[in-house]
């Protein structure tokens, strides 16, 4: 075996039906149907390059030629999925047209929880293709129509996307520690013993508290965060 086979990890075995020579030539489609299949049937966190390779019956070398890594990979399949997603119409009002990108795009990552996990850093504009953007453009364009400096309406983004994916990322992992029962859970009447010369506020409330913070209150949280926002501009 030469040592350009060998690096390629294109052995018998790795090849579908056995053929022996170059993998197939893997299309960027492709990659990226076999990536959404991973996640949809083992979950994001457990999708490799490896695993992918294995998926699509060629070796990790060819295709690590398409893709330099995981990250660069989820990145990818959500620049793919904001390209088939139709921007909806918004309104003319800056506020309102915020409060409706905004909620757009809290609908999508919360289909898709693991995006938020991948974009938990501030350069991520710089690395989504533009059919990805138009949730940001909407905001600091938004801003800016309601009279902010073009320095304001990038912190106003910035502050939206904080609440937004810090809230997602809550639930989405909150939701998963229940399904697999790793999640501590307060002792029976906990909230109900809270010492009330201590924490008279959080006593008063008492076993209320799990119900009342389990409840959704983004589009509300939302609604007067862009309010605050656009008036302390």
């Amino acid at each position: 075996m030469s040592r350009k086979y060998a690096d390629e990890s294109a052995s018998p075995t790795d090849l579908p039906g056995g053929r022996v020579g170059r993998p197939p030539v893997t299309s960027r489609p492709e990659i990226l149907a076999a990536a959404r299949r991973l996640i949809d049937r083992d979950g994001w966190d457990k999708l490799s390059v490896r695993r992918l390779a294995a998926e699509l019956g060629i070796g990790t070398a060819t295709l690590y030629r398409q893709v330099r890594d995981k990250e660069e990979l989820l990145l990818l399949l959500l620049t793919e999925y904001a390209g088939r997603t139709r921007p909806p119409s918004l309104p003319a009002d800056p506020s309102e047209r915020i409060v409706a990108a905004a909620s757009a795009l809290h609908e999508t990552l919360a289909d898709w929880p693991w995006a938020a996990e991948v974009l938990t850093t501030d350069g991520f504009v710089g690395v989504l293709g533009e059919s990805a953007l138009w949730t940001v453009e909407a905001v600091v364009a938004g801003a800016i129509d309601a009279g902010c400096t073009d320095e304001r309406a990038v912190e106003i983004f910035r502050s939206i996307w904080y609440y937004t994916v810090g809230e997602i990322l809550v639930r989405a992992r909150s939701a998963k520690a229940r399904a697999a029962g790793t999640r501590p859970a307060a002792p029976d009447g906990f909230f109900g013993r809270i010492d009330p010369d201590r924490l008279p506020r959080l006593a008063a409330l008492g076993d209320r508290w799990p119900e009342l913070a389990a409840r959704d209150t983004y589009t509300a949280g939302l609604h007067a965060l862009v309010s605050g926002l656009l008036s302390a501009g």
